[in-house]
This record gives structure tokens, C-alpha cells and sequence, in this order.
């Protein structure tokens, strides 16, 4: 099963070499099928330039750029339309994620035919590095307060890493967030429309070049309304959005099989 990886990058030349380098080398030596897609989020500065002089030495790194409209979801968007494997996973172009995490996920979706694996940074198990602290209360915060809401024991959804099945993807559009409220939106959509899922902990460390993109006080109501958006769909709905399982009629009786989504 091909895996892909997409990574929305802008304006990262300090660290988008060594995530893409360090990436290829760790899914090559476990001999995963691969493809790297960056998505280059119209970049001010080397960005693609890096990304153009590192193609001979990664030849399953692929790149794109978005000219617009631009964000962290519109980028994810992009890569989310362009990717050709069974297997799609989302990571930062920033070095917090850790490759050797998504082989972990990679071989537990496998294992387990799971639809989602998601990440879990706070559990048991998982590790966070210099976090700040004002964002570390508003993240424990608001994902325990939606968890709760919902009856989830799983509390780290605002957390970008995960992996998805390509059927997963195609059941969750169309997509509605231009912004990092799509961390939210695609495991809360998945949840509420009945894909399975597990959380394994994974690794997460602040980045060490660049600045952050996420400006906390410009997301509030974003985050709120794509919450607001899901519970809707899950109240409301009356499960017109939900994977189905049909049945098939054969000689030897009859065999389930999954459908994702009436919007395929």
C-alpha cells in the first residue's frame, strides 16, 4: 500500500531540507512505498528554491506551489486533491513531527485495517518539547472541553498528525476549513460520520527555525465553528453523512462492504 505524506510549507527554508531528507531516508530504510508531497504555500522566501535543489537526492518528493488563495488548510487542501496513494498522512514542514512516529501509524492502520490513526501527544507514552505554556492550557483545554462534549477518551484533536485511508479522505469532503481549523475538522468529522479509528502517543517538539504560523487569537471562532459545524451534522443529520456498510448477495451467502460516504 502506497503511503503519502503531505506538508504544507511556507516560508520554511530553515527546516523543510532536513524534514523532506530526514523523512525519505526513514520510510526508504523501512521500505515503505512512498510519495512526499509538499505543498510550497507560496513561500516569500527559499523555500522552493530548496525544494527544486533536493528533488535529485529524494525521487519520491514531489512539490507544488499554491499561488492562492493561501493558509495552512487551503495548503493541506491542495495536497489533499494531488496525492495518489492508499494512504495519506499529514505532517509539519517544522520538524515536530517525528518520521519514525508515522511508520508506527503506517503499520498500525495495516495491522488493524483501522480508516484513522490519529496522534496522541499528552497521553501515556507520547512526549512534548518545549511547548509553550499559555498555548499548552488553551490546547488542554479546549480539546478536553470538546472530548468531553462528545464522550471521546481521545483529547489531542487539534493535533495535525494523522493518517488516513484514501476512502477515509474522499467520505470526509467536501472540505470546509481554509485555516489550521482543519486539525479539527477532518478526525471530528471522522468521528462523528462513523470511520474507525485508534491514537497511538507520538512525539512532538517546537520548531527550531522560523516562526509559528498558528495565531491563536485570529482561530477562536474558527475552531468554534467548525465544532459548531460537526455537532450539527452529528445531532441533526440524521446520519446522512455516516460510512455504510452494504451487503452483496452471493451464492455462498453475504459479505459486507464499505462504502465511505453518500457525498463519494
Amino acid at each position: 500500500m502506497k503511503l503519502s505524506v503531505v506538508i504544507p510549507a511556507y516560508n520554511e527554508e530553515g527546516s523543510i531540507y532536513q524534514t523532506v531528507t530526514s523523512l525519505y531516508k526513514t520510510l526508504w530504510e523501512e521500505n515503505i512505498a512512498h510519495e512526499i508531497v509538499v505543498i510550497n504555500d507560496n513561500s516569500k522566501d527559499d523555500t522552493l528554491e530548496i525544494l527544486s535543489n533536493i528533488k535529485s537526492l529524494v525521487p519520491t518528493l514531489v512539490f507544488y506551489t499554491n499561488y492562492g488563495p493561501n493558509g495552512f488548510g487551503y495548503a493541506v487542501r491542495y495536497g489533499l486533491d494531488n496525492y495518489t496513494g492508499d494512504y495519506v498522512a499529514i505532517m509539519m514542514a517544522d520538524l515536530s513531527d517525528d518520521p519514525a512516529d508515522l511508520v508506527r501509524f503506517y503499520r498500525k492502520m495495516q495491522e488493524g485495517n483501522y480508516d484513522c490513526v490519529f496522534g496522541n501527544r499528552w497521553g501515556k507514552g507520547g512526549e512534548v518539547i518545549d511547548y509553550p505554556q499559555p498555548k499548552k492550557f488553551l490546547n488542554r483545554f479546549v480539546n478536553r472541553l470538546i472530548s468531553w462534549s462528545i464522550g471521546l477518551r481521545y483529547t489531542d484533536l487539534t493535533n495535525a498528525f494523522k493518517l488516513y485511508k484514501r476512502e477515509t479522505i474522499d467520505g470526509l469532503r467536501p472540505f470546509l476549513s481554509p485555516h489550521f481549523n482543519l486539525t479539527l475538522e477532518l478526525p471530528l468529522k471522522a468521528i462523528v460520520r462513523n470511520y474507525s479509528y485508534t491514537y497511538l502517543p507520538n512525539s512532538w517538539r517546537n520548531r527550531k527555525s522560523g516562526t509559528s504560523k498558528l495565531k491563536i487569537k485570529e482561530m477562536g471562532s474558527r475552531y468554534f465553528f467548525i465544532y459548531l459545524y460537526c455537532m450539527i451534522e452529528k445531532f441533526f443529520s440524521r446520519g446522512d453523512f455516516k460510512k455504510r456498510v452494504v451487503h452483496i448477495r452471493q451464492k455462498n451467502g453475504r459479505f459486507p462492504v464499505e462504502e465511505g460516504s453518500i457525498l463519494n
